[in-house]
């Protein structure tokens, strides 16, 4: 009993760690994509399922948000880190870019905060989606969703865009539960998974004109297309291939416990604080190098051990009194040194 306790924690950490370091892979690599087909095959494939599932996990967590202080948990945990980050950002980017002026915009997000001003949304938003059955509320929210793309108004203001387009993954993971998660890997399914993706894969090398930005649901359909019909029949086929996308990746994600399991725990981190070395990154001097294959070794390599860096114990004690608004782990480290100077 106690193995399958374990085995269970560990499957959605693992996934969680390997999805936070696909999304600072996915930063790095977004350097590369204009001038380098491959990279930007591998780019758009990693856009259609890191976030969205991402999301659906956070919504599989959120199954407790009818309980008494959760939402006030929730703004505890996610705008204050977000209103603080907004406004360090904001002054970074004034300082790396030699900006005129320093513009702080608190309704704004800047760059990757966008998902906490939508987890937050979102966990607001099961208040009234809850209520009904799943494929009601599932069906809804997709469209919503879809409907949200003919309106100029809804764009990155306030997140409104990606908080309407994102929900539906959302939403799916509040209705699922660990049966469904472990149903993805069968061995059949497995198969299935690993079919569906080279087929992605070949599909987005056969279309180079299909624009990346489709996948980040911030945008409306008219930055796109003329036809505004043509954008609601696009995004329905990005929900499809998204949402097939996260089906292949949960059926390759392992049960067992591994060296990164624990890091998978301190995911939000890494989300907020990669994107300082992301700027300085793309802003420096890296940029005149060319891409090779171990440019991409390079790459890859770095992303893992920024991402195993920010998710360590040490930056977690030193950074949490800023993101959590709590000293635990500190406390944790003052008690072991007084307990080692008691001897």
């Amino acid at each position: 009993m106690v193995e399958t306790v374990q085995k269970r924690e560990s499957y959605f950490d693992n996934a969680k760690f390997i999805l936070i370091f696909l999304v600072v892979f996915g930063h790095f690599l977004q350097t590369f994509i204009t001038e380098y087909a491959s990279v930007r095959v591998l780019y758009i494939y990693i856009y259609t399922f890191h976030m969205p599932a991402f999301i659906l996990i956070s919504g599989f967590f959120a199954k407790s948000f009818s309980k008494p202080g959760y939402l006030k948990k929730m703004m505890k945990k996610l705008i204050l880190p977000y209103a603080f980050f907004q406004l360090i950002y904001s002054v970074f980017y004034y300082f790396l870019l030699n900006k005129d002026n320093l513009s702080i915009k608190f309704l704004d997000p800047e760059w990757s905060l966008w998902f906490l001003l939508s987890l937050f949304f979102w966990n607001l938003m099961l208040l009234i989606f809850a209520k009904l059955k799943p494929w009601k509320s599932v069906t809804l929210a997709l469209f919503i969703g879809l409907v949200a793309g003919y309106f100029d108004a809804i764009g990155g203001y306030l997140s409104l865009s990606r908080t309407l387009v994102f929900f539906p993954f959302f939403l799916v993971g509040f209705f699922l539960t660990k049966e469904h998660f472990y149903f993805l890997k069968t061995h059949f399914v497995t198969i299935i998974s690993g079919i569906f993706i080279v087929l992605l894969l070949v599909f987005i090398a056969l279309n180079p004109n299909l624009n990346d930005k489709w996948f980040l649901g911030s945008k409306p359909y008219g930055n796109f297309v003329e036809v505004k019909s043509l954008g609601l029949f696009i995004r329905f086929l990005i929900y499809f291939i998204s949402f097939c996308s996260i089906a292949a990746f949960f059926s390759f994600v392992p049960r067992k416990r591994l060296f990164f399991t624990n890091w998978g725990k301190n995911t939000l981190y890494v989300y907020l604080l990669h994107g300082f070395f992301i700027k300085f990154f793309r802003e420096g001097s890296q940029l005149d190098f060319q891409y090779t294959p171990s440019t991409f070794l390079m790459l890859f390599i770095a992303t893992f051990a920024l991402t195993a860096l920010l998710s360590s114990r040490l930056v977690k004690t030193v950074v949490q009194p800023v993101i959590e608004l709590r000293t635990s782990m500190l406390h944790d480290v003052f008690s072991r040194l007084t307990k080692r100077e008691s001897y």
